[in-house]
């Protein structure tokens, strides 16, 4: 479903009682509520089960360049990515490499980091925003030619540059915006009724629920005795 982000926010109002069904927003109101929804949007980015996809993007390597910056408009050139969960190499034979994702302090522990021309087997993603908003990406060993980054993951949620951006949604997403935003509108102005409020919840829930990531649940070898024999033979 695609719907614009002034629709959404007009809806939301309605939910409360602040707007009559067919109004619009002042200048100095789409504004304002632009920026609450923006805001909004931006702290869902962080919970994982709000996240409709795990988006994978490839990157070609630069020879003996092992620091890369990533967002909108930097060398790695994507909406910068919330988390990075998987990373892998592919080379110019199309042959794949598995490079482990690892936090600052086991990158830090590496003495020399200058080391060129291979196969990079660690990926570090430094989340801190550079002057121009970007993420860094750095890579070990620093690689060497004709080599493609593969990374897999979690994205920051659209946000909108006007009141007439449309975003496309998934199933659910609209009804759990406005209903969520409803509230984040409300505080100090408007109560929020207990019907509103169980939407705003089981909305969110609901989504959350259809992202939930299937589980592989394993044994450990060690606590399963092993019998001889078959179900037909018998142990």
């Amino acid at each position: 479903m695609t719907a614009a982000v002034s629709t959404m926010i007009v809806n939301s109002l309605i939910n409360i009682n602040e707007r009559p069904i067919g109004s619009t927003l002042t200048a100095a109101e789409g504004v304002y509520y632009l920026g609450k929804m923006n805001t909004m949007l931006e702290s869902w980015g962080l919970e994982r089960l709000m996240v409709q996809a795990i988006q994978q993007d490839s990157f070609a390597l630069t020879a003996n360049t092992g620091t890369y910056t990533i967002g909108t408009g930097a060398t790695f050139n994507t909406t910068r990515p919330t988390k990075i969960i998987k990373a892998f190499i592919r080379d110019s034979a199309s042959s794949d490499t598995d490079v482990k994702v690892i936090p600052f302090d086991r990158f830090d522990a590496i003495i020399n980091k200058g080391v060129t021309g291979s196969y990079p087997e660690y990926l570090y993603y430094d989340q801190n925003y550079d002057a121009s908003g970007f993420g860094s990406i750095k890579v070990y060993p620093q690689p060497k030619s004709g080599l493609t980054l593969y990374i897999e993951s979690y994205k920051q949620f659209q946000t909108f540059a006007a009141l007439s951006t449309a975003m496309l949604l998934g199933p659910g997403y609209q009804r759990a915006i406005e209903s969520n935003f409803s509230i984040e509108c409300s505080p100090g102005y408007k109560s929020i009724s207990p019907e509103l409020a169980k939407i705003a919840r089981e909305s969110k829930a609901a989504i959350k629920g259809i992202n939930l990531p299937d589980t592989i649940m394993t044994l450990d070898s060690g606590l399963v005795k092993r019998r001889s024999g078959s179900i037909l033979t018998g142990p």
